[in-house]
């Protein structure tokens, strides 16, 4: 009998040394594979550093220049409107930059980015015609016919110079957490959601000249001669030609300064899946993110413009007008300054899609990238006039990776 129960109490010593020794093993394995994981989690870098630029198709509307001359509708037809060379630049190039920081064992990341561009344009156009002298054939007390020419002394034209230049700056103070893991089946996702503050500056610049003579022409017109000929058979009693070249010469000038200068909340969404490779000998990944945010902050406009219109009136043989003798037609407006000041609330949504080339510490990432602020700019002359801003076009970055 207590043999029996030694074998038992053998057996139950056994199965407990089995099972302390099973339990064992697997509590070595989870602590060998946690202290595996962290150091693997250790071998990522703590510090991102991006550098990179972008190509940007700007949307930067204001008010077209477009002054009213009494004798406007004179212009000739043919002459392209000077409002189509006022537009102020199409395209800018970004500079940006980003610094990321993830603590050790932590899911948790923290950045600042900064992103400054700048553009101008310049443009002179000089629409003229080139008429060719008149010439005037007359008798003199001699009989025979005689030609005297008379050179143009000025030409229809329209001459528009314009210079635009803008420039922007955009801040993002941002803390995200990486809720990625599993994203997509893959373990090795990001998808981090972050809130911070966005702070935006925008500038710009307009000064436009525009000059023109709408209507040069000659005038002349046959009177009846003053004097008969004393050579009836050479020369009748005829009429008596007189030129003479009338013109108006019209001025504009505006100039314009706008900003808007604003800070905010802002909520982002970015997420980066590899789709093929390892990070040592080389992955490509797809990266997306979604940005809003909500800026308060203030509008500024200046405008100065000043549009004159004088008379040239014509003069030559038979006229009586003094060619120095130059009459105002026209001039405004009577207030030509405006200042406007205005607190507004500004909204702003963006996103971006690209890929991402990594070799352990080191990526190059390429991609399209856009943002709108609505209702950003007074780009009014005489009146208040909202305007967005917008930037969108491709980008190209470079991120080196510090602190493993």
């Amino acid at each position: 009998m207590s043999e029996l129960i030694q074998k038992n109490d053998n057996r139950a010593t056994i199965r407990w040394k089995l099972l302390t020794g099973a339990s064992a093993l697997a509590l070595t394995a989870y602590v060998s594979s946690t202290a595996l994981a962290r150091a693997e989690d250790t071998n990522q870098p703590q510090i991102w550093i991006e550098l990179g630029g972008q190509l940007n198709r700007l949307q930067d509307g204001q008010e077209t220049f477009a002054p009213v001359f009494p004798n406007s509708p004179s212009r000739p037809s043919y002459f392209d409107p000077s409002q189509k060379f006022e537009k102020p630049p199409l395209f800018s190039i970004d500079e940006d930059g980003k610094i990321s920081f993830q603590p050790d064992n932590s899911d948790w990341v923290f950045s600042a980015a900064i992103r400054y561009g700048r553009s101008s344009s310049k443009r002179h156009v000089h629409q003229q015609t080139y008429p060719k002298s008149f010439f005037d054939y007359f008798y003199s007390s001699i009989p025979g016919l005689h030609r005297k020419e008379l050179p143009p002394e000025a030409a229809r034209f329209a001459d528009t110079r314009a210079q635009n230049s803008e420039r922007h700056l955009i801040l993002d103070f941002q803390a995200g957490k990486d809720v990625g893991l599993g994203l997509f089946g893959s373990t090795d996702a990001t998808s981090v959601v972050s809130v911070g503050v966005r702070f935006a500056q925008f500038r710009s610049k307009s000064t436009i000249t525009l000059k023109s003579d709408p209507d040069w022409h000659f005038n002349y017109t046959y009177l009846p001669s003053l004097v008969t000929s004393p050579f009836p058979s050479f020369m009748p009693t005829s009429s008596k030609l007189l030129i003479g070249q009338g013109y108006h010469s019209n001025a504009a000038t505006l100039r314009a300064q706008r900003s808007f200068r604003g800070v905010g909340p802002s909520l982002s969404w970015s997420a980066s899946v590899p789709i093929a490779g390892n990070t040592q000998d080389g992955a490509i990944d797809v990266d997306w993110g979604l940005n809003a945010a909500l800026l308060f902050g203030k509008q500024k406009t200046k405008t100065h413009h000043q549009t004159t219109g004088r008379s040239h009136p014509p003069y030559g043989y038979g006229y009586e007008e003094d060619p120095h003798n130059l009459y105002l037609t026209y001039q405004g407006p009577a207030h030509p300054d405006h200042t406007r000041m205005r607190n507004v609330t500004v909204p702003n949504v963006g996103g971006s899609i690209g890929l991402t080339w990594r070799v352990e510490d080191f990526k190059v990432n390429f991609g399209y990238k856009a943002d709108f602020f609505f209702n950003a700019i007074d780009g009014g002359i005489d009146a208040r006039k909202n305007e967005n801003r917008a930037f969108y076009g491709p980008y190209a970055s470079i991120s080196i990776g510090l602190g493993d």
